[in-house]
């Protein structure tokens, strides 16, 4: 996809490291000369805006874990030093928190943009299940990380998320004593919480690392669908795709800035500036925002389903509701990638949109009278989207005429 190197080396000590470590070229093939899509608009911003996250939330994480310890006696009192006598503490742990939603929010985006413009589709299979694989860590290093403030919440969330661990047959209940460290969440949990928390988004860089390289392998879709036939599809990467990308990622940080500096405790839960306390239950406990949907999809199985308890079925029901994602480039069957040319598609995707956003207003509210059965009902549907509408569609659905190229597109929509 990105041709032959234009890469030419103009000094001395150009030319003798081009020779040992090619790594300018590297650079320079990746984000200068690199071709792009010219038809790119704002929701292909959304893999830089997470690419900088990953770096803020490294970054304010190491510093945060210079100041931080990893005891259930001194966790809770250690975050509140870092926020009254470390300098520049508040505002190190307010990034760290919010930066956190913030990325959650940008890989919403960025999957709902790769899902309603094909981007899972072939050739690019193993870049959409590597961005999986990174949801999946991110879900866990989000995770881990809420307990650590060793608050109400982060206590309760804890126990409460790991005991679904029990409901698997056989080996549900070593998985959950190996990774509490024990039989009840205490002082071994949140060391190996603050452990992995602080390993993961190593291990997240790695396999972006891999997701980018799969990305310069194929090719970048873009919102026509259709793959790029000539250079004049394309514009280098720099200047073009990188001062949209600029652009919006200011747009981004105004937001990210308005939560941290006026907002800090929007998004976060009051319970957790109450120390843990295993023996005073609150009254209702939720995780972080996030997690909310698949939360909503764990509590809405309440019958058991043959052999498979209400306990056991929730679990497989959130696992499989993100599991499920990975399938996707074979569960769609239809030939078009694009949104844009598939009519019925884009119904059953709005409405898909609606459910997974009320789900996670439903996992926000107590599981009973109707919640439960608006729960049931989304969830149903979500799974159906997947394994029933998507599979059909390919072949009752039709689409709309492709456009020859992508400069055709471009021109034509120019002269209006």
């Amino acid at each position: 996809m990105s041709g032959h190197s234009t890469y030419e080396p103009t000094t001395g000590f150009g030319n003798w490291l081009e020779k040992r470590l090619p790594i300018v070229r590297l650079v320079h093939d990746t984000a200068v000369s690199y071709p792009t899509p010219r038809n790119l608009n704002g929701l292909w911003t959304f893999g830089g805006i997470l690419a900088m996250m990953l770096v803020v939330q490294i970054v304010t994480g190491i510093v945060l874990a210079m100041h931080y310890a990893s005891s259930s006696a001194l966790a809770f009192g250690s975050v509140e030093a870092i926020m009254r006598d470390v300098n520049w503490g508040w505002l190190i742990r307010y990034l760290h928190a919010n930066g956190a939603s913030m990325f959650f929010v940008a890989v919403y985006m960025h999957i709902f943009r790769g899902m309603y413009y094909g981007s899972y589709k072939e050739p690019r299979e193993l870049l959409w299940i590597l961005g999986v694989l990174i949801f999946l860590l991110m879900m866990a290093a989000g995770f881990m990380g809420y307990v650590l403030p060793w608050g109400q919440m982060s206590f309760w969330g804890a126990t409460v998320i790991t005991n679904f661990f029990t409901a698997l047959p056989i080996v549900g209940q070593p998985i959950q004593t190996l990774l509490i460290g024990g039989f009840a969440v205490d002082n071994a949990t949140l060391n190996r919480f603050f452990s992995l928390h602080y390993l993961v988004p190593f291990l997240i860089v790695g396999v972006v690392i891999l997701h980018i390289w799969a990305l310069h392998v194929v090719g970048q879709n873009n919102p026509l669908g259709i793959d790029v036939k000539s250079e004049k599809d394309t514009v280098p990467f720099t200047p073009y795709a990188t001062s949209k990308d600029l652009l919006f990622m200011v747009l981004f940080m105004i937001v990210y800035a308005w939560f941290v500096f006026y907002q800090p405790n929007f998004l976060g839960h009051p319970d957790n500036y109450i120390e843990a306390n295993p023996l005073a239950t609150p009254a209702h406990i939720v995780p972080e925002w996030y997690f909310l949907p698949f939360y909503a999809i764990l509590r809405a199985i309440t019958f058991d389903i043959g052999p498979i308890n209400s306990k056991l079925g929730g679990v497989i029901a959130m696992f499989g509701s993100i599991a499920v994602l990975a399938f996707l480039p074979w569960l769609d069957t239809s030939k078009v990638r694009s949104g844009r040319f598939r009519p019925l598609f884009r119904l059953f995707f709005w409405v898909f949109i609606v459910a997974a956003v009320f789900l996670g207003y439903l996992g926000s509210q107590p599981a009973e009278g109707n919640a439960v059965l608006y729960a049931q009902l989304c969830t149903a549907y979500y799974f159906a989207f997947f394994l029933i509408i998507l599979p059909a569609l390919g072949f009752v659905e039709k689409p709309k005429p492709l456009p020859a190229s992508i400069i055709e597109d471009v021109l034509a929509k120019s002269a209006h």
